[in-house]
């Protein structure tokens, strides 16, 4: 890529919502305000949001801005670096309350002293990057004042922030039950306070600097973390022993492309990282040192909202532009085409593209340093043989290591807000991808309005309608993945065909809903599909920190055999593994193959394998 000359480009959209440094505390707090009510509980819904900070100074120590982040909400600065935009206050995430049992997630949960019940587990969908918060609290709640609340699960990235001055807490221990179920930070620094991980399931940081981090559950993982725990000369699983894994480096990593003013009014770039290896602590400081990468003018960009169609971008696209998709859902009746090597594809405010008719939403070409970030592609109510396909079946060798084809926050979702289908969501076919933070999820709940008699809360109808082969196909060599959630596929949750595979921190729930055994059954007579399958052909593949849960609520008596299938070869290395019963239904007989003790309703687990070589 080339450095770009300055223009003038405006992002002209009713839901991306600029704040510049004379705009009152009061106009901020109402805007959060409003669109924090409308989005709190509106997970299936089709709003999108992005509300992003021009530099300066927000709110002061002694009038500090208190903001909370709903649903499908991305909140950014537009500095070049995060002290660029410096907050007071805080910008936060508490766990969502619901009045009675929540719809269909089947969690029998008492209720708190209100009558409230309160988690974090759906805390999907929201972002905050490129800015510092210095934490002021003046919260009315004498708990509230105690930290900055986190509590995200999926889908929930925090990037490029600095924050000083407090606690961070991923968790929401105000309220109750304080259950959140895993997240991912990256690029960030964190000073004059502990990072609070309480109930985190499972949780992804990603070069980082630290003072310190406090808590665990069942897997915390940290690659190139400044201050990260330190878990040399302990077993994973051991009695007692926190089930961190740290990485002092991360091999591989491109952080993701953001959005920047210019001096001149309306004039807006993009800054796209470069790629780094064994890189540790966040890339870029306080003290002027700035991420290695490209700067492009906004006005090489076609900015696409779900007026225009499939055609106009693919033109756009095809004269050289790169692509930012205003926030908003998309219809996508035939597929995006992303041909030319070193393309910046974007998306603001969780945009979402959902298939009609079948269709492919993306299709990547084998070209090299395309980047995809910050999308969300749902599948539509025909069947989608695949929703993003990087490389067409049969790819080359042609990519170039030093320049990936790569993919940050990019989500799949398969049911949910609507009836949907898809054989695969994601299917990797080039070589040298990196992919950085993906949730890939068939819903084990939603609105799509399924005949409650039918099995739990109409499982059995979410079986056959909802229907999803694997979340993610890698059939391409030298893939990485860094931060992978993959969830309720009703045959291999993840299939891996490719050489050199590397994969740090997998996260995985078995599918709910299997009416019956019959229903559940692998080749060969096997009960059940792994969550991670490595397939018998591959000579080198890597695994670390993957956990594999069961819970079968539509049928207790299912049993999966295995959460992990992998062939036994030398270079074939599966690291701190582990199967876990998360609610009482169900049973994983073994870790990896046939090692490992069962998780079931008696013994819920974790079961832990240090190593599997």
């Amino acid at each position: 890529m080339q450095q770009q000359q300055p223009s003038t480009t405006k992002l002209e959209d009713s839901n991306v919502i600029i704040f510049d440094p004379s705009t009152s505390v009061e106009e901020i707090q109402g805007t959060f305000d409003r669109i924090f009510y409308e989005q709190v509980n509106n997970e299936m819904g089709s709003e999108r949001y992005a509300l992003y900070f021009k530099p300066g100074i927000y709110g002061s120590p002694e009038k500090p801005l208190q903001l909370q982040i709903g649903y499908y909400t991305e909140v950014a600065g537009l500095g070049f670096i995060p002290d660029d935009v410096r907050i007071y206050g805080k910008i936060e995430v508490h766990n969502r309350c619901f009045a009675e049992k929540p719809y269909d997630q089947g969690l029998f949960i008492p209720a708190d002293g209100t009558g409230s019940v309160c988690f974090a587990l759906n805390t999907f969908w929201r972002s905050l990057s490129n800015l510092a918060i210095t934490i002021v609290n003046n919260d009315p709640d004498d708990c509230r004042r105690t930290a900055m609340f986190w509590a995200i699960s999926q889908a929930s990235s925090m990037r490029r922030a600095h924050i000083t001055g407090g606690d961070v807490s991923l968790m929401d221990y105000c309220t109750n039950p304080a259950f959140a179920s895993g997240g991912y930070i990256a690029d960030t620094k964190i000073s004059g306070g502990k990072i609070i991980s309480g109930s985190q399931q499972q949780f992804f940081s990603r070069n980082m600097d630290i003072d310190s981090w406090e808590g665990s559950v069942w897997n915390q993982v940290f690659m190139g973390v400044v201050g990260a725990p330190n878990d040399s000369g302990t077993s994973w699983g051991e009695e007692g022993v926190p089930p961190f894994t740290t990485f002092p480096l991360t091999p591989l990593s491109r952080e993701k492309p953001y959005l920047f003013a210019g001096s001149r009014d309306g004039e807006y770039f993009v800054r796209v990282p470069s790629l780094a290896k064994n890189a540790r602590g966040s890339s870029w400081s306080n003290d002027g040192r700035v991420t290695p990468g490209t700067t492009l003018s906004l006005a090489l960009f076609f900015i696409a909202n779900p007026n225009h169609s499939v055609d106009e971008i693919n033109r756009q696209l095809q004269d050289g532009k790169h692509l930012v998709f205003s926030p908003g859902v998309y219809r996508i009746d035939s597929s995006i085409l992303v041909t030319k090597a070193n393309t910046v594809v974007l998306g603001l405010g969780h945009a979402t593209l959902t298939a009609v008719n079948g269709a492919t939403p993306i299709r990547i070409a084998d070209s090299p340093g395309i980047i995809v970030a910050g999308v969300t592609i749902d599948a539509g109510e025909v069947e989608s043989p695949v929703l993003l396909e990087v490389g067409p079946p049969g790819s080359s060798n042609s990519n170039n290591p030093d320049n990936p084809i790569t993919l940050n926050d990019v989500y799949f979702r398969l049911g949910g807000p609507h009836i949907g289908r898809a054989a695969v969501c994601l299917e990797i076919n080039s070589n040298h991808v990196l992919v950085d933070h993906t949730w890939v999820w068939r819903a084990d709940h939603g609105v799509e309005n399924f005949d409650k008699s039918a099995g739990f809360d109409g499982d059995s109808e979410r079986w056959t309608i909802n229907t999803g082969r694997n979340g993610v196909v890698v059939n391409g060599d030298n893939v990485t993945m860094t931060g992978l959630f993959v969830e309720h596929f009703q045959e291999y949750n993840l299939l891996w065909k490719g050489e050199n595979g590397r994969v740090y921190f997998f996260q995985n729930e078995l599918p709910y809903d299997p009416p019956t055994q019959d229903d559940w059954m692998s080749p060969g007579g096997k009960k059940g599909w792994a969550a991670y399958k490595v397939d018998e052909s591959v000579q080198s593949h890597e695994l670390w920190a993957g956990g594999a849960y069961a819970y079968n609520r539509n049928n207790p008596s299912i049993v999966t055999e295995s959460g992990f299938e992998v062939p036994k070869r030398p270079l074939v290395k599966v690291n701190r593994v582990f199967t876990r019963n998360l609610s009482g239904p169900g049973t994983i007989e073994h870790i990896v193959n046939n090692e490992g003790p069962l998780v079931n309703s008696e013994e819920k687990g974790p079961q832990y394998l240090n190593s599997y070589l």
